[in-house]
């Protein structure tokens, strides 16, 4: 993509009024929401570390940790800069910890063994893809005009999340996991985030300030409530804390 592309400015949010690098000031702020919800997780991971007397550690946890402190960096980029490129750098850093995490949630919460961790992963990925697949069709069908392209403001993309999550929720509730009400609430949670996204631009004429920000802020407690069943629950040897 030429550099002039990737420079062109961006403006799909209710509180961006121009393309000043400070127009998004609560959007901006909000995505100390990730860094926190990272920070949490690694409180608890090392408040168990210290517990079980663990001088290793466990990397996979780690990674999950960087990964969700990463989306408030990307995140923040693209509120102030609102640039194509910055677009790249919030929407990267959330679909890698997306892919990482269900892969890790298979592996180390439901507790498979790795070669059919892969499978099932695999599968879910297949059937994702599939899903958005026909949301995609059905919204081309429907001619949706609506800001984002598919008459959600661009939340159908997670839609299939939404999905996936209750189904993984359903899975450990009926083997009465300890992670599924962390889990649960996280989808929950979820949910309620997704509404607030869509509506943003809906509401820009009674509310200037538009919704997106409680995007931010419920997302941060989305991503902190799914580090938590990592952390408590998906070690190498899970503790429960309560």
């Amino acid at each position: 993509m030429p550099t002039q592309a990737l420079m062109t400015s961006v403006d799909i949010y209710c509180e961006r009024t121009d393309a000043s690098y400070w127009s998004e000031p609560i959007n901006a702020i909000t995505n100390l929401s990730f860094i926190l919800a990272a920070l949490w997780g690694y409180w608890i991971y090392h408040r168990l570390q210290r517990q079980n007397g663990d001088a290793k550690g466990d990397i996979l946890i780690l990674i999950a940790l960087f990964l969700a402190g990463l989306i408030g960096v990307g995140s923040f980029l693209f509120h102030t800069h609102a640039q194509v490129w910055s677009s790249y750098a919030d929407v990267i850093p959330i679909w890698t910890f997306v892919a990482y995490y269900l892969f890790l949630a298979i592996y180390r919460i439901v507790g498979t063994s790795l070669a059919r961790a892969f499978r099932i992963y695999g599968i879910t990925l297949v059937c994702i893809i599939c899903v958005l697949w026909a949301f995609s069709n059905l919204l081309l069908a429907t001619n949706a005009t609506e800001a984002g392209g598919d008459g959600l403001n661009g939340s159908t993309q997670y839609l299939p999340g939404i999905i996936a999550l209750y189904g993984f929720a359903l899975v450990l509730q009926l083997r009465k996991h300890a992670a599924r009400g962390w889990i649960l609430a996280a989808a929950l949670v979820f949910t309620v985030s997704i509404f607030f996204r869509t509506i943003d631009m809906d509401v820009c004429s009674d509310f200037p300030l538009g919704t997106h920000f409680l995007w931010h802020t419920l997302n941060g407690l989305f991503i902190g409530l799914l580090l938590q069943a990592l952390v408590r629950f998906g070690r190498k040897k899970s503790v429960q804390v309560m």
